[in-house]
């Protein structure tokens, strides 16, 4: 018998070399190749031939464009995050730390699904006794929903095109294998192999198709990235596993708005959507803190309050700049700004920043609230209790307007808030009703106008 063949394929993009190489030639990332077996190609690529002969070329007026039909979940906080419910014949992948929740909330979605919907649950990882005692304790009604626990990729696609679901879960795609590899379940080659077939069979038939994708310790997930590109939408699951709160987000749609988020609390009977989240990330004092800042932020179409807390410290050696929840390379620049704008020094001080409940902020319009909240840490004055604060600030010092102005700012008012400072082009035409507005133009401008607050 001969010798298999060994090739070395990119955990990163998928790409493939004979030899072991340090930088992937693909996408130029380093230490990324490792090793698997390299894959007899059949005589006849068979498997994709009723994808070719299909198509014609046609002037762009006219395809009709229209909207694509939603399925609704049941479950509100998901169908946010999916852009208002599944899409026939889109393929969903799903990801997350192992034990986050998202088997408990695909289980819980099927089931409010299977009461007037024909759906199916493919379990790899779990036997059927194992996600029948979940669903007990979730006190789920599931004597609609059908079960295969089956990690063969032929035998999942003939039941499939058998029992022809609206919806489909596939549980998860790294424990997956196709008979035309001989490769480990898991395997770059496996992986994209059984995601390009899944992702075949719901652009024939219709069927919604979800795979649970796990995130390697590199946080990639589902192991190479170029299952991110077959898929229509990619969700991430985050949170900490020792806190109650969930977030779900979507850092790819086809059929809806990025970086939108659902809330979500683990309770005892499962996952339950958040219909207040800003109140989730607001601390609680009992009196005003020097350090807190209320930052509103717009996550999507949704706009949150999340609370900015700095601790500035004196540093007994090299300064410390750590962050939780925001860019650790963006506070640097911004304490630069700080020091040559508006010359207040932290060179020789430890400043530490954080998100109140676990929420990651990457939008630049966190730069004015972290940089307030700084400058109240430093000087031990507390900012009034009813501020909120918006607002990205370049290099120049000048504070640039935030997109969606007006929405945040009727959000903090519904909230109670009474008070904002905001750039001067987000400054409304028209007062909104209950909330003073403070227009800045600039970080001198803004630290002088913090020091005429009560």
């Amino acid at each position: 018998m001969a010798k298999a063949k060994s090739i070395y394929s990119c955990t990163e993009c998928g790409a493939s070399v004979p030899k072991w190489q340090g930088q992937c030639p693909g996408c130029g990332v380093w230490n990324t190749l490792v090793e698997t077996i390299a894959e007899t190609a059949p005589a006849s690529n068979s498997r994709f031939a009723a994808l070719g002969g299909t198509a014609r070329i046609q002037t762009l007026s006219e395809i009709e464009a229209r909207e694509e039909d939603r399925l609704p979940t049941g479950i509100g906080e998901f169908d946010r995050a999916l852009g208002g419910g599944l899409v026939a014949g889109g393929v969903v992948l799903l990801g997350g730390d192992p034990g986050i929740g998202k088997s408990t909330l695909l289980l819980q979605a099927l089931a409010e699904l299977s009461a007037v919907h024909h759906v199916l649950y493919v379990s790899g990882e779990e036997s059927g006794q194992q996600i029948a005692m979940r669903a007990r304790r979730l006190a789920l009604d599931t004597r609609k929903l059908k079960l295969l626990a089956e990690i063969n990729l032929e035998k999942i696609l003939a039941t499939l095109q058998a029992e022809r679901p609206q919806v489909a879960v596939i549980d998860s795609i790294q424990t997956l294998w196709s008979d035309q590899l001989s490769s480990a379940p898991g395997s770059v080659a496996q992986v994209r192999e059984c995601a390009a077939q899944l992702t075949r069979l719901a652009k024939q038939t219709g069927i919604t198709v979800i795979l649970v994708g796990h995130v390697t310790k590199e946080g990639a997930l589902a192991g190479p990235r170029v299952l991110e590109h077959i898929v229509d939408t990619v969700l991430y699951f985050e949170g900490d596993t020792h806190s109650s709160f969930r977030l779900i987000r979507a850092v790819k749609n086809r059929y809806g708005a990025v970086n939108e988020i659902g809330v979500f609390a683990m309770t005892d009977k499962g996952l339950k959507g958040v219909n207040n989240p800003s109140a989730m990330f607001l601390s609680q004092h009992g009196q005003e803190v020097p350090g807190s800042c209320v930052l509103v932020t717009q996550e999507g179409t949704r706009p949150l309050l999340v609370e900015i807390q700095a601790l500035v410290d004196q540093s007994h050696g090299n300064p410390r700049r750590l962050t939780v929840g925001l860019d650790a390379q963006r506070l640097a620049m911004l304490l630069a700004v700080l020091h040559r704008h508006a010359g207040i020094v932290c060179f020789d001080q430890d400043v530490f920043v954080n998100a109140v409940g676990g929420v990651k902020i990457s939008e630049p319009a966190a730069d004015l609230s972290v940089l307030l909240s700084i400058v109240s840490s430093l000087k031990n004055k507390a900012l009034p209790s009813k501020l909120i604060v918006f607002g990205e600030v370049g290099l120049a010092g000048e504070i640039r307007p935030a997109p969606r102005g007006q929405e945040r700012l009727r959000e903090a008012a519904k909230l109670g808030f009474t008070r904002a400072m905001i750039p001067e082009a987000n400054k409304p035409k028209h007062p909104i009703a209950g909330i003073e507005v403070i227009a800045v133009r600039r970080v001198e401008e803004a630290v002088d106008r913090l020091r005429e607050l009560d």
